[in-house]
């Protein structure tokens, strides 16, 4: 069977990042140059993608991959960096053993320790002080970029952003370090707000949709090379997807599909494509869609129209000023709604479209 040039389910392998290139080579620069970097954008707009491409890239460097999704407590937090610094490998993981040792740190079984009898449980804020330890001391013998993913997730945990700081601020320049969460709004209070640990503290990277040349690139690119014609495909991806890096993907894999190999994608295969996907995707909205409250169902739809959240069409759905600009912050906050230029838009444009076509205003 064929392999679709155009993978779109969960993040890529550093060689299938494609249309990115002026982006990687920022975060490169920055990462080098030892900026701190916060890397913002809504979900599957492809930031893990790209800084795996970023770490590919910088082969010389170990990268430290700290996931924190959706963490809840000290002791969440702590396992998270002890999986990342036992992942390691080469020169850094036997740097990292060599200094956890000296600290009473067993790398990798930290998760053991802190669920173990309670009467023989280390402090859980004690035991990510000491992997921070391990994290810094390491970082100065050996070349490290450290990759903190879903960092909005951190201001769930009481004193877990102001222990990373602590840490982290005089070693700045030993390290690469790049932050990236799925909540821009979120990540942009956590490193502009006064109150947080983190103000003022990185450089804001905003990752953004695709644009028309590089969808045309990509699209055309995986047409050729597996003995197909985009001929003008691309063009009316982009129209509907607006370049968010999933659905066009998703999208250029349903055109590819129905395009047999040395024939050129058409009007009905675009038709037969979005289909396709509509069908595909009808329940997960459906589902998703329920998952809001009311006031932020109302704020979706009149977004996905092109309506105003406020005055007579806001009426129309029955939605107060006061619940239309709580559901629109809640919204922008978690990643569901973006503004643009003064103009909200709903960020999963096959969510849009689902509305118009869902509700009749």
């Amino acid at each position: 069977m064929e392999v679709s040039p155009f993978p779109y389910q969960g993040p890529l392998e550093p060689a299938e990042v494609h249309g990115r290139d002026g982006l990687v080579a920022d975060l490169t620069k920055r990462i080098t140059a030892r900026r701190v970097t916060a890397l913002l954008g809504p979900r599957r707009y492809g930031k893990t993608s790209v800084l795996h491409r970023v770490a590919a890239d910088l082969s010389e460097v170990t990268t430290v991959w700290v996931d924190l999704y959706e963490v809840t407590s000290m002791a969440d937090v702590a396992v998270r960096f002890d999986d990342a610094l036992a992942a390691t490998t080469g020169r850094f993981a036997a740097a990292a053993g060599g200094v956890a040792a000296g600290v009473s740190v067993n790398l990798g079984v930290v998760k053991v320790d802190l669920t173990g009898p309670a009467r023989n449980r280390p402090d859980p804020a004690l035991a990510f002080h000491s992997l921070l330890e391990v994290l810094v001391a390491t970082a100065g013998r050996e070349p490290t970029l450290l990759v903190v993913d879903e960092f909005s997730s951190i201001g769930r945990v009481k004193g877990a952003a102001g222990a990373l700081r602590t840490a982290l601020q005089h070693h700045y320049t030993d390290l690469g370090i790049v932050f990236a969460g799925s909540h821009p709004s979120m990540m942009r209070t956590l490193f502009s707000a006064r109150p947080e640990p983190f103000y003022g503290q990185a450089d804001l990277v905003e990752i953004g949709p695709l644009g028309t040349a590089a969808v045309e690139s990509i699209v055309r690119t995986g047409f050729s090379s597996t003995g197909r014609d985009a001929d003008h495909v691309a063009g009316q991806i982009h129209a509907f997807s607006g370049g968010h890096p999933q659905r066009t993907m998703q999208l250029a894999d349903a055109c590819w599909r129905h395009t047999p190999p040395g024939q050129t994608a058409s009007t009905e295969t675009w038709a037969s494509a979005l289909t396709e996907v509509r069908r595909a995707s009808g329940d997960g909205m459906e589902r998703l869609y329920s998952g809001f409250e009311g006031g932020e169902r109302s704020v979706l739809r009149a977004v996905a129209r092109g309506g105003s959240i406020y005055g007579a069409e806001a009426g129309l759905l029955d939605l107060s000023a006061g619940a239309a600009t709580h559901a629109r912050q809640a919204l922008l906050n978690g990643g569901d709604l973006a503004e643009v230029a003064g103009q909200l838009t709903v960020v999963d444009p096959v969510l849009a479209d689902w509305l118009r076509r869902r509700f009749p205003i």
